[in-house]
């Protein structure tokens, strides 16, 4: 459900826009859905869409495009490890593969305890700092050797729900 607050949110976001081009600011829209629930639920993108007079479908194909939105819950940290060409040639797999072993779980997974998902992403715009990973979309982490990786988990781990 979006609460009032939410749909002002929306409203500021649209104001930015040509009144006939509310749909322009639909990933803000599901930017902020994601904020505030953790993830675009189906009935989430149902409500952008109605919020900004599109189909539910054109919502739903930017959901699943774009690898930023959570279709699902997910752990208090999400890893996206960039698997893309120029990380493949600098250990971006490698790096893929210690974190899997490390969280004993494979990629698209949430470790036991809720804390930490591991994805697989495509570039992230960094390809000299390879290996590269975002947590939680927003801080990019470079040149991850395995020390680096184990640093960066552990650190979570300390944290442990403080996003």
């Amino acid at each position: 459900m979006i609460s009032d607050a939410t749909k002002a949110r929306f409203d500021r976001e649209v104001a930015k826009y040509p009144p006939d081009q509310a749909q322009s600011a639909v990933m803000a829209c599901l930017a902020i859905v994601q904020q505030e629930q953790g993830w675009v639920s189906s009935v989430s993108e149902r409500a952008v869409a109605e919020h900004l007079g599109m189909a539910p479908i054109a919502v739903h194909e930017i959901t699943t495009f774009y690898n930023m939105y959570n279709q699902k819950p997910l752990g208090t940290y999400k890893l996206n490890v960039c698997t893309n060409l120029p990380c493949q040639l600098r250990g971006g797999a490698q790096a893929l593969q210690h974190l899997e072993a490390k969280l004993g779980i494979q990629s698209g997974e949430t470790t036991p305890d809720g804390l930490i998902t591991l994805q697989q992403s495509e570039c992230q715009g960094a390809c000299a700092d390879a290996p590269v990973l975002l947590v939680n979309d927003r801080t990019m982490c470079s040149f991850m050797s395995h020390e680096r990786l184990d640093a960066l988990v552990d650190g979570l781990r300390a944290q442990g729900g403080a996003a």
